[in-house]
């Protein structure tokens, strides 16, 4: 094996440590309420604070790799992310708790935003399918292992340890990165682009914590800020994001296709642990078991070769709309199961077959249209469009769930309240089963959004020209790339 994908090992271990904190803990809610005697709203904040730093630095973050070095990035981002964690796993009061997690935000930053600006740095066009493959895959691992592991360190250890966990896996990524990683940077970047990076940063959180939070002025004034953004972007010599990237259908097409594909996808899959712990009653761990053959079903497809040579055979607008086409099937298909497990493994396996062939397509669009002296500005835009896209899905579909819950049952209120009051298993049926119709809602849409998503995204890059026609790994270098190390 050569360096380059020893080095790929190292970047997805860095990824791994973000993508397992978020899902272990989703199953951790609960025991954080019980044991820091903290109230719904607290608990929120437990998990709003962690995204709030993330979304609002991405952009900030990838410009800051591209400018200063992006292996110098990834350090600092397993040394914040490292402290942060080891301060929330001692925390002993909510305020400590939230403030540790936005400390762990700042960190998941630098390294989401690192480990994919390094990945096009290291690897060339014929194998940066397979690489962006690998690294979308470890999403997905993360994403089931997870609420796995979660679970059984809440059954045998003190609730700090799913943080404490972090720590060590931190500091061997830390030794890795510095044995192994090259470090690159863009050699034409002029002075830091200080207004832009605020600009970005205080219109990204508004409009997050707006969709988050449900404060229309928010989103307005994010919103606005944003438009300020652009429009500093523009005016400056030295912009932190090229205002024209957006001028380029390529790059619309592949951040559309993103925040509609993470929109239905990120929502449905939220309702999807409530359908299995409310309405089919399995306990946390058990919910994560039934959840696995879909990020095991993107492992086998990637490892085994068979994604990357059907995006290749099919390019990268056709790969998009296949992947979204089963993904959608798939949630579709989980939406509609029947009592028994069949049904609900047959849209999982969808879900990851989709996902095998759709998600390493789309970054290699978002990134592909970008120059790759500016990978990390690339990575912060995918990053950002991933966060927008996923924050609004859970809102949004969250919200149907709720309209159409309490459609059916004016009288009941909030579900937990209707869960808690309703003790007879009699009385818990009709609130189920009004759930399971606010469910079957809320999935429907996101399978919509991730379908349309999907071939709207398709549709502007085939119109964008034949470069953005041609198969994922065909030849697309572009002159001046700073910094690539290769063995």
């Amino acid at each position: 094996m050569t360096r380059r994908w020893w080095v790929l090992g190292v970047l997805c271990l860095a990824e791994l440590v973000v993508v397992l904190d978020n899902t272990v803990l989703n199953v951790a809610v609960p025991v954080l309420a019980t044991r820091l005697a903290a109230d719904t709203a607290d608990v929120q904040w437990t998990i709003n604070a962690y995204a709030l730093a993330q979304a609002g630095l991405l952009l900030a973050a990838g410009s800051a790799a591209d400018r200063y070095g992006r292996r110098r990035m990834l350090l600092l981002g397993l040394a914040v992310f490292g402290a942060g964690s080891l301060a929330a796993g001692l925390a002993g009061s909510v305020a400590q708790l939230v403030a540790a997690r936005a400390v762990m935000g700042v960190g998941g930053a630098l390294l989401i935003t690192g480990t994919l600006a390094v990945a096009i740095q290291v690897f060339d066009a014929a194998e940066r399918p397979r690489a962006i493959a690998i690294w979308a895959a470890v999403n997905a691992l993360g994403f089931a292992a997870g609420p796995l592991i979660g679970g059984v360190i809440l059954a045998h250890f003190h609730w700090g340890a799913i943080f404490l966990l972090n720590v060590p896996l931190a500091l061997a990524g830390l030794a890795a990165v510095r044995a192994l990683v090259p470090e690159s940077r863009n050699p034409a970047r002029g002075r830091p682009d200080l207004p832009g990076a605020a600009l970005a940063t205080l219109g990204t959180t508004a409009v997050v914590y707006a969709i988050i939070a449900g404060a229309p002025l928010f989103l307005l004034g994010g919103a606005l800020v944003l438009g300020g953004f652009l429009a500093w972007e523009r005016y400056t010599r030295n912009p932190m994001l090229s205002p024209e990237l957006f001028g380029n259908r390529r790059f619309v097409g592949a951040v559309t296709g993103v925040v509609l594909i993470t929109f239905g996808s990120a929502g449905a899959l939220f309702l999807l642990t409530l359908q299995l712990q409310f309405v089919r009653g399995y306990a946390p761990l058990e919910a994560g078991l039934r959840i696995a053959p879909f990020a095991l079903s993107v492992v086998v497809l990637t490892a085994t070769g068979i994604g990357p040579a059907l995006i290749r055979r099919l390019g990268i607008p056709l790969a998009i709309a296949a992947g979204m086409t089963l993904l959608a099937a798939g949630l579709a298909a989980v939406a509609f199961a029947g009592a028994g497990y069949g049904g609900l493994l047959t849209g999982l396996l969808l879900m990851g077959a989709g996902c095998a062939l759709a998600n390493p397509a789309i970054v290699e669009a978002v990134v592909g249209a970008v120059p790759a002296d500016d990978a990390g500005a690339g990575a912060g835009v995918e990053g950002t469009m991933t966060e927008l896209g996923s924050s609004l899905g859970v809102a949004v579909l969250g919200a149907l769930m709720q309209a159409r819950f309490t459609a059916l049952l004016p009288a009941a209120g909030s579900l937990p309240a209707a869960l808690s009051a309703a003790s007879p298993a009699a009385e818990r049926a009709p609130i189920l089963d009004a759930l399971a119709a606010g469910l079957r809602l809320g999935q429907g849409v996101g399978a919509a959004a991730v379908l349309a998503g999907g071939w709207l995204a398709a549709l502007l890059l085939w119109s964008g020209g034949p470069d953005t026609a041609a198969p994922l790994g065909g030849e697309r270098e572009h002159p001046g790339r700073g910094g690539t190390a290769r063995d």
